[in-house]
Parts: C-alpha cells; structure tokens; sequence
C-alpha cells in the first residue's frame, strides 16, 4: 500500500460517496481473512493501515497468561513485557508479525474489497432512486426479450416486464421506446430487481396526471380506476373547485389530453365519469354511455338495481358484459340491470316517459 492508494480512496469517496474509512475498515477485516487463509494460521490477528501513508502492519494478539499452553493465543507475562512493561495478566498483548511479502496479498485483496464496495455502493443508490419511483411511471428501451419478460433499459439499470403484464394491443420490439409503471422494487443480492405492468389500473392514473394539469395540482382529482388493459377503461373524477369542471379537465380542448393517453394506450377505450357521493348518481354515471332511467340502491347487499330504457339495454351492459363490470368495479357496487320492460314485468315497475336520470359522463373511443 502506498500514499496514491490512501488517495485514491479519497477519490472514491468523492466521487461514489463511499467513505473512505468504511473501505479502510473493509479492507482490514479482508485482510484478516486473507492472512489467516494464505499463512495458514489460527491465531487471533489484528490488521491496522496508516490512515496517512498507506503502510500495513499485522498483530498477532495473545492473551497474557501466567503460564503459556497455547502459544499461538498465549503469551507469558514475561515476554509481553518485554515488549510493554505495563502489560497485566488478562490484557491482550499485541506482537507484529507482518509477512515480507504481505504488500502483494495485501494489494489484491484491497482491489477485491473496493471494487465490491464501489458495486454495492451502486447498485444501493440505484435501488434508493428507484424504490421512490415505486408506483410511478418510467420510460425505457426495449433491450432483449425471453419466454417470461421483456427487459427494459432504464439508463442505470434494467427493469423486467412480465410478458403478462403487456396489454394485448402491445407489439414491441428491440430499440422500442415503452411507458410502463412500476408495481415493485425489491433489493436482491444481485442488485435491485424492478417490476413493470401496461396493463395495471396505475398506469392509466399517471398518465392522466401528466396531461392534466389540474390533476397534478389537486385541483380535479382521480377517485376510482377501473380497467380492461386495451380495451376499455373508466375513470371517476371529483373536482375541489365547483367552477372547475372535472370531466372536461381531462378531456381536454377539442379531446387533446384523453387522446393522448388513448395513444400511449394503444387505442384503449376510456370513459370519464363524474364522480359522486350519492350512490344513485354515481352508478348512473357509470354506466356511461348509456341512458339511466332509475337507480333503487340496496344499502345492506351493497347492490343497485339500475332500470334504462329497452333500446340502451345492450349498451348499458356493453360486450361480453363489459361496461356493466368495469362500472361495478368503478363504484365498488353490484350493479344489476334491467331494461324498462324487464322491470314492468318482474317487479310491477310502471313505464316512465323516457325521462332519465342526470348524468355527468362522457365516453371517449
């Protein structure tokens, strides 16, 4: 060890933020282990590096004893101070045996330490940076694919995205440019592992908070998510300011913000729906876009009965059922429809004249 090398851990320091008494102290428990290991010996040996000059001595440290049996722990009292003459039987005495050629074990095992400290080092600010991120939306490179993922480069490390976690409009190839959020950072003893998803509900909530500035501000806020990853979405916004009309927020002049994110989705359908503290009200709007005619909410069900006219019974219930689900999902609520001659029959409804309830919805293809 020389002067450049206690330099050179300084410069680490600056430059890595690694203190340069935590390398020193590093180095010193390795080169314990390497001592050991290299001389093949059990004794109980201390390793001290000049924090000024670099130079390495190593103590082997004995126990003072009156009568010495092991002298590779032991020490008589008359020979540790012939050393110190202020040794005491039960002190630890301190005798140096550094090995002549213990400079070049001593300069490759501090390689080893440093060079795995600097790694750690990285990997541990990496995974700090990231786990803040957590929940949030990243932009990445397509690198490389596998039966399993797509794997995503980040800049300073590289994100796994589950092949389950792709909407099924996503078609991405190697050099591709991808959005995607970030469900989980976990700290591995290979580094830190990150987790994506396109098709999570957190995704479509993010982007609506980087094109709307009145989300991002507080203003208008997101209260439920609702999704079918590339194919149909709903979203229920409240505004905190009356004179602020949330749906149009996020919708944007002439549908600008809602279609920019329907183009980062891949042509995802999404309905804005005014949300609302009254159950009736909020159901109704859920099922956007299709006509309410009434809502009979069950408190102790958790279940609203929702009547529309016969001509919007289809759409209220959407393909495969869709709208009907991701509006139960929405709400939280149980929604069962029915067309307005299904609950004239059924429940002895009488036939309204087409009049439907307010509803503060839009629908965006």
């Amino acid at each position: 060890m020389s002067m450049e090398f206690i330099e050179a851990l300084s410069e680490i320091e600056r430059e890595k933020g690694i203190g340069k008494d935590v390398l020193l102290e590093a180095i010193e428990a390795a080169l314990i282990s390497s001592y050991k290991r290299n001389f093949n010996t059990a004794q109980n040996v201390r390793v001290d590096i000049n924090r000024t000059t670099g130079q390495i001595k190593v103590y082997a440290r004995k126990t003072i004893v009156e009568d010495a049996l092991d002298p590779r722990m032991e020490i008589t009292l008359e020979a540790a101070r012939s050393i110190n003459p202020h040794y005491q039987i039960e002190d630890i005495a301190e005798i140096e045996v550094t090995p002549r050629d213990f400079g070049r074990i001593a300069a490759q095992t501090a390689k080893q330490v440093v060079t795995q400290r600097i790694r750690e080092a990285e990997r541990g600010l990496i995974y700090h940076a990231y786990v803040d991120k957590e929940q949030d939306i990243v932009t990445g490179i397509v690198q490389r694919m596998d039966l399993r993922n797509l794997y995503i480069d980040l800049g300073k490390v590289e994100a796994a995205l589950p092949l389950t976690e792709l909407m099924p409009t996503d078609k991405f190839k190697q050099g591709d440019r991808v959005k995607s959020y970030i469900t989980k950072v976990e700290n591995t003893s290979k580094g830190p592992q990150i987790i994506l998803s396109r098709t999570h509900p957190g995704l479509l909530k993010r982007l609506f908070e980087l094109e709307v500035p009145e989300i991002f501000d507080g203003t208008v806020e997101i209260r439920s998510v609702a999704r079918e990853a590339g194919f149909r979405s709903k979203i229920a916004v409240y505004s905190r300011n009356e004179e602020v009309d949330p749906v149009g927020s996020c919708v944007g002049p002439k549908g600008i913000r809602v279609q920019t994110v329907v183009g980062e989705l891949k042509g995802e359908k999404i309905d804005i729906v005014r949300w609302s503290e009254l159950v009736e009200e909020y159901v109704a709007n859920a099922l956007s876009p299709s006509k309410v005619l009434e809502v009979i909410v069950f408190e102790a069900e958790k279940m609203a009965r929702v009547i529309v006219p016969d001509y919007q019974l289809s759409l209220a219930i959407g393909i495969k059922g869709q709208n009907a689900r991701l509006a139960a999902k929405l709400t939280g609520w149980k929604i069962d429809i029915k067309s307005e001659t299904q609950a004239e029959q059924e429940y002895g409804r009488p036939k309204t004249a087409g009049e439907t309830m307010h509803q503060d919805s839009v629908s965006i293809d």
